[in-house]
């Protein structure tokens, strides 16, 4: 069995510092063998820069996944040529970088892809369910058995309908961006893992992981406002997966919380 842990949407420097300083020990604790982290609210809430990049990698995580605000970092475009690790949504399709990658471990190759959904969502993309089968078939083709999917949306049904459409295909899809982790984990008959949302990594007492007060006011007056990242305790949010590298199916997967309650620096 490969065990794998995927991190929702890291959301600023609370939420990067958090994941960084505690990624080992977790990864130890829990017999990690394959970490994934969903980075593109890392630098400031909004996108990730190459820097942060490199310092989520040396921490541990194996593929930095993003999503709609993947390009908010204008410094990041020339980095995803350089770093395969690195994904950007494989909808993108005249984008600088990959959607997906595969990766040799000592328990076989393992793919990850991230796409992003299309409800609600301003970019211009292709479709994700064509050009996820048409990838997801080259991979098989070529012998990868363990594929993770990030699935970057907004609407819940959008991403549950991703999550059947790859059941028996893939090992894992598990959903991004909306910051709350859903209780729905399950293990579809085709063996594929699905979680709707991983969650964030990110302040605890927030909205999405931005102050409380900013977000609340601008509901109220509908007023344009700022929304900078909350302070305090760190909610690290995820999944852990079991995979049998032999088939590429799910064994089995259980949400993964913890709450950091000191204010966490890099090593």
């Amino acid at each position: 069995m490969i065990r794998i842990l995927f991190l929702g949407d890291v959301v600023g420097s609370p939420g990067r510092n958090a994941v960084i300083s505690h990624l080992a020990e977790i990864k130890a604790g829990h017999a990690v063998d394959f970490i994934i982290v969903n980075g593109e609210n890392a630098a400031g809430g909004r996108g990730i820069t190459p820097k942060i990049c490199i310092d989520l990698l040396r921490a541990g995580a194996a593929v930095v996944t993003t999503g709609d605000h993947v390009w908010d970092q204008r410094e990041v475009l020339d980095y995803f040529p350089t770093e395969p690790r690195l994904l950007r949504p494989i909808n993108f399709v005249d984008a600088p970088g990959a959607g997906s990658v595969v990766l040799e471990t000592a328990k076989g190759k393992v793919a990850v892809l991230n796409a992003m959904g299309r409800i609600f969502m301003n970019p211009p993309l292709e479709n994700p369910f064509a050009l996820l089968d048409v990838e997801i078939e080259r991979l098989r083709k070529d012998g990868v058995k363990i594929i993770v999917v990030d699935f970057h949306a907004e609407a819940t049904s959008e991403k549950i309908a991703m999550g059947r459409a790859l059941d028996g295909k893939v090992s894992l899809v598990v959903g991004t961006h909306t910051h709350v982790q859903t209780a729905d984990e399950s293990i579809f008959p085709g063996g594929t893992a699905y979680l709707t949302d991983a969650g964030m990594c990110g302040p605890d007492v927030s909205v999405l992981g931005r102050e409380v007060d900013s977000v609340v006011w601008r509901f109220r007056t509908g007023l344009p406002t700022r929304f900078p990242v909350a302070k305090g305790p760190v909610r690290l949010c995820g999944l852990i997966v079991e995979i049998d590298e032999e088939t590429g199916k799910a064994t089995s997967i259980q949400r993964f919380s913890r709450l950091i309650e000191e204010e966490s620096s890099p090593k």
